[in-house]
């Protein structure tokens, strides 16, 4: 699947010798990624067809005549659905050459000179692993490092993720966003510019029955059963006053492989709470508290006269959602460093035999979009496990279904993400 690459501005800079050129500002899931200009993703599409020759989506051309408003307008179009497209081939994102230039231009955007650091990352208890890392070492790198460092094997990596993570008042834990790949975690931390905040070490999965998985493997497990205590205090997950009982007893034993047995059975376990945001149902305004994971997105509706509604919308009900933002991204230092102001996420779900669009209103849009494309490509995967004559798991899809990015900001323009 694409990822949330976008370019909404960018700005005319002047070089050394008094010559005009565009500095392209380049957002990955709503946070400033890196600055570019045309001519360094020109010299990278070239490099890139060298090793992959044609597999590569169309580059923007070269203009050799000044270009006007619309041109530039359209050139930055291209330019976003190229980084949409050539993301699409996981061969293509492993390659050096695709993720050297990456590290090199994100290590430029934000002048951080590539040293020896130590970097907290920080277990779902609270407690922190510090590591030695390059400040140009990548998301799967420092992954690598903290796995050997608690003793989780390589071929469990998959299932884990690092994220940027505040911490806010009263011990509350927004997730901001998941750490793809290729991006550098020393760089993403200092460039963030948000108070207290983190790099975690999560459970990267939707579907709860994947524990299964990991349970052969120590490591793995006290990971997970971290995380399910941590929820159970936080309110994420929800059991009953029984099952806190049984849960708490088992804590004090220390019994994490039955502590966590037992979590598979509680209402929301394994699932991501995301931060009180605003919805349009029943009207535009009404308070929403939105948990989502195990195929469905359930949202607690704070009505009008402070009642409260649970609706619950089933990920194969779903046929597509797009994230919209609004407004101007320059203020007076440049662009802004991230876009979770004015986000909105809107999907189309299928009620009663209509189609219907549900807002939501989130600075976490694009966390909320990140996990429905998890929880779509954990589905096609089990599909396929069951199905092993089929060899394209996306034929269990709706045909119908999709993601859409939209900006209908004047000055930002349109993506779409293609058919899944």
């Amino acid at each position: 699947m694409k990822m949330h690459f976008c370019i909404p501005v960018s700005q005319q800079r002047l070089d050394r010798l008094g010559g005009r050129y565009v500095l392209y500002s380049v957002y990955l899931d709503g946070y400033l990624f890196c600055r570019v200009r045309y001519s360094q993703l020109h010299r990278w599409n070239e490099q890139l067809r060298r090793v992959f020759g044609n597999c590569l989506p169309p580059f923007p051309p070269k203009y050799y005549l000044a270009m006007t408003a619309s041109m530039a307008n359209e050139r930055r179009d291209q330019l976003e659905q190229y980084l949409q497209n050539v993301t699409v081939d996981p061969n293509m994102l492993r390659s050096d050459v695709f993720v050297d230039f990456l590290k090199l231009i994100q290590l430029d955007t934000f002048s951080i000179t590539t040293k020896t650091a130590s970097l907290d990352i920080f277990l779902p208890d609270g407690r922190n692993i510090q590591v030695e890392i390059l400040t140009s070492d990548t998301a799967e790198r420092v992954l690598e490092v903290v796995s050997h460092k608690i003793g989780l094997c390589q071929e469990l990596l998959g299932y884990f993720g690092l994220f940027l993570i505040q911490c806010c008042k009263e011990g509350k834990v927004s997730v901001m966003k998941k750490l793809v790949d290729f991006e550098l975690p020393y760089v993403s931390l200092q460039s963030a510019k948000v108070e207290d905040c983190k790099v975690g070490l999560r459970k990267w999965y939707m579907d709860p029955s994947l524990d299964s998985v990991l349970m052969d493997s120590a490591a793995a497990v006290a990971l997970i059963y971290m995380q399910a205590v941590q929820d159970m205090e936080k309110e994420w997950a929800k059991p009953t006053q029984v099952q806190r009982q049984k849960l708490e007893a088992l804590q004090k034993e220390d019994n994490q492989t039955k502590f966590l047995e037992l979590s598979q059975e509680v209402r929301h376990y394994g699932f991501l709470q995301l931060d009180p945001c605003t919805c349009d149902y029943p009207e535009p305004g009404c308070g929403a508290i939105l948990s989502v994971g195990n195929n469905e997105i359930s949202c607690c509706i704070t009505l009008p006269d402070n009642q409260t509604q649970e609706i619950i919308f089933q990920m194969n009900r779903v046929k597509c959602w797009q994230v919209t933002f609004l407004g101007s991204l320059l203020d007076m230092d440049g662009p802004q460093r991230t876009l979770n102001q004015n986000l909105e996420l809107r999907f189309q779900y299928n009620e009663d035999s209509r189609w219907q669009w549900f807002v939501i209103y989130t600075k976490q849009a694009f966390l909320l979009s990140s996990c429905l494309k998890k929880m779509i490509s954990e589905k096609m995967v089990k599909l396929a496990a069951e199905n092993p004559e089929m060899k394209d798991s996306s034929c269990f899809l709706p045909r119908n279904n999709k993601i859409e990015i939209i900006k209908v900001d004047r000055v930002l323009g349109t993506i779409k993400e293609e058919d899944l």
